[in-house]
């Protein structure tokens, strides 16, 4: 964490700032991709961002028992103690731990519903037992606690100009096509870890079930049906995409090329999984890093231009545009459906 990040936000204990730093280390390692999305964000509210991201990452890590030491009775274990600390550091705005220090403070600062990291938790524990998921709806509501409450707990750090309700539809939708672009990406490494997230329904359509995609696997020959199930749940990611889209406009204009460029890097990651033929049981399909780096110029563009004087751009038919799709209504659908 940088001191000027830190300085802004006005974050002067010794112990809560590198709190807030090891949080961004946890970003910086596990999340390239939205890391350096969040870059773009103003100074202040990155140290918010890098704590909420940063919890989720050291509860995913606890789940997936990343260093391959714990057992599934120590990974239950450690998700207990963690959930013990959150639930004290919410109500007392403090912790020991400095990963749940930083995100208590942070839904202190910002009010965040303390039930939105209880249904994350549930989700997590979910986990531990859960290996696939029979149907659409039964992975989303997996996925309401592990990826859209996310977005719900993102917006009263990012701000919008709309009221906070009109949003929360679209916060949550975009989390949850983060997450689903995740679960194609990394079919081949979750099966390796005894789970499958694309739905049962989704792969019977194409005639697919788990042992066809465990030989894939083990084999690494690829079948036309696994390719057209994950054409199909790449063409469902896209939908959720499409869905989320409206959201960005309802943010502060100071923080949507930050997640526009957010929502443009997950989405290069379909792009890139089908430019590798869809080959995500055998290998990670990867977004190159001039790719990466043009969007990220991108989104310094949009910055610059939200610090354009409101009367300059007020007078601009880029202004018109900005006006209208500030005014837009919520198109009214859920989340993911």
């Amino acid at each position: 964490m940088t001191a000027r990040e830190l300085d802004a936000a006005g974050i002067t204990a010794p112990a809560l700032r590198a709190a807030y730093a090891a949080c961004r280390e946890l970003n910086a390692r596990h999340g390239r991709t939205y890391f350096l999305a969040t870059r773009l964000l103003p100074p202040e509210r990155r140290c918010a961002v890098h704590a909420l991201y940063g919890f989720a990452r050291w509860a995913d890590d606890i789940v997936d028992a990343l260093d391959g030491r714990e057992t599934p009775a120590e990974r239950d274990r450690l998700l207990g103690l963690l959930e013990r600390d959150l639930a004290e550091g919410l109500r007392r705005g403090r912790a020991d731990e400095p990963v749940v220090r930083a995100v208590a403070d942070t839904a202190q600062r910002y009010g965040i519903d303390p039930e939105l990291f209880t249904d994350f938790m549930a989700s997590m524990r979910a986990d531990l037992t859960v290996t696939d998921y029979p149907t659409y709806q039964d992975l989303y509501g997996y996925m309401h606690g592990s990826a859209a409450v996310i977005g719900l707990q993102m917006l009263p750090v990012l701000g919008t100009v709309t009221r906070r309700s009109e949003a929360e539809p679209y916060a949550a939708a975009l989390g949850v096509a983060f997450q689903l672009t995740n679960f194609l990406r990394d079919v081949g490494e979750d099966l390796d870890r005894g789970r499958v997230y694309l739905p049962a329904d989704l792969l019977a359509a194409h005639g697919v079930d788990r042992p066809l995609l465990e030989w894939s696997r083990r084999t690494g020959r690829d079948d036309v049906r696994i390719r057209a199930a994950l054409v199909a749940a790449a063409a469902l990611t896209r939908d959720v995409y499409r869905q989320a889209e409206p959201g960005i406009a309802m943010l502060e204009p100071r923080v949507r090329p930050c997640i526009r460029t957010a929502s443009t890097l997950y989405g290069g990651i379909l792009d890139a999984i089908v430019e590798d033929g869809y080959a995500v049981l055998h290998r990670r399909a990867a977004v190159p890093l001039r790719r990466r780096a043009a969007v990220a110029v991108s989104g310094l563009a949009g910055i610059l231009a939200a610090r354009v004087p409101r009367r300059d751009r007020a007078a601009s038919p880029a202004g018109e545009a900005h006006r209208r799709a500030t005014r837009r209504p919520p198109a009214g659908r859920g989340a993911a459906r």
